[in-house]
C-alpha cells in the first residue's frame, strides 16, 4: 500500500469538508493507495504531468488534486470546494506550488 503525503494544509482542508464529502475523499484516497483509480476523476495536466483531480459531488462540489507517480507515494497537492464551473486560478496555483516543492525537494 502506498504512503499518503498531505502537502501543506491539505489534510486540514479535507477535514473541513462536510462529513459525507470528507468520507468520500477518504474512500477515494484509499483506492489510490491500493493502486486503484478513483471512481470519479480527471487528468489535470495544467498543474503538471501525472496530476489528477478527484471529483466529489456530495453536499456540494469538492476536489482533491494529487500525484501518485513520485517516489511511489500519493501526494495530495490541494483540496478545495469548487464554487464555479471553471477552476479558480488560485487553486491551480496552489497545486502547482505544492508539486514544484516536491520536485525540488
Amino acid at each position: 500500500m502506498r504512503k499518503i503525503v498531505f502537502e501543506g494544509d491539505t489534510l486540514q482542508r479535507i477535514r473541513s469538508f462536510p462529513e459525507a464529502a470528507k468520507q468520500r475523499a477518504a474512500y477515494e484516497i484509499e483506492r489510490i493507495q491500493r493502486d486503484k483509480e478513483p471512481e470519479n476523476w480527471e487528468s489535470f495536466a495544467t498543474v503538471g504531468q501525472g496530476v489528477r483531480e478527484i471529483r466529489i459531488q456530495v453536499n456540494g462540489h469538492f476536489r482533491v488534486m494529487y500525484n501518485a507517480h513520485i517516489d511511489n507515494k500519493v501526494h495530495i497537492l490541494h483540496a478545495y470546494e469548487k464554487t464555479s464551473q471553471k477552476t479558480r486560478q488560485t487553486d491551480i496555483a496552489q497545486a502547482k506550488h505544492s508539486l514544484k516543492s516536491i520536485l525540488e525537494g
